[in-house]
């Protein structure tokens, strides 16, 4: 499907070698991002694996958006998280932002999440993604509870969107 902002969705493996490229710039970003962060915590690094780790067997769905020429601007992950399923690894390439892929994205989620009859999605960002905060709560999406596996993350800040 081509979308108005003139992009593809395009649902691929976890595996994808292009989802693979874009989740590893997005683990550079955040390391960045976050540097610092979590010096008082000298667990953080265990705590982090942990608490962020995907299974791949979990993955109900992997969303590409691409251009005309096929090359991938985004990426956004679907998994079962318990009885809920949950929005992960939400990135936009940072030469293909401002144009609001993060919203398409996002729409492709729900879209998946009804797929899967689920009444709700739940995710999780952090402290220093003020921009992902905004995008939440400007599409819907309340803030609850930190709720694990992110309990551990004492900068979790955790979202629901009912359906």
């Amino acid at each position: 499907m081509v979308t108005e902002s003139g992009v593809r969705a395009r649902r691929v493996d976890w595996e994808d070698e292009r989802a693979a490229r874009l989740r590893a710039a997005m683990d550079q970003e955040m390391t960045e991002r976050y540097a610092g962060r979590h010096d008082d915590d000298p667990d953080f690094p265990a705590k982090a694996a942990r608490a962020f780790a995907v299974d791949p067997a979990d993955v109900v769905a992997t969303v590409l958006l691409e251009d005309e020429a096929g090359d991938a601007l985004a990426h956004l992950a679907v998994r079962r998280l318990g009885q809920r399923l949950e929005v992960k690894r939400v990135f936009v390439a940072p030469d293909a932002r401002g144009r609001g892929l993060s919203r398409v994205l996002m729409a492709e989620a729900e879209a998946i999440a009804r797929e899967h009859r689920a009444t709700s999605l739940v995710l999780q960002t952090g402290d220093r993604q003020p921009d992902a905060v905004s995008l939440y709560r400007s599409i819907g999406y309340r803030t609850v509870d930190v709720f694990p596996p992110y309990d551990i993350i004492h900068n979790s800040i955790c979202f629901e969107k009912a359906l």
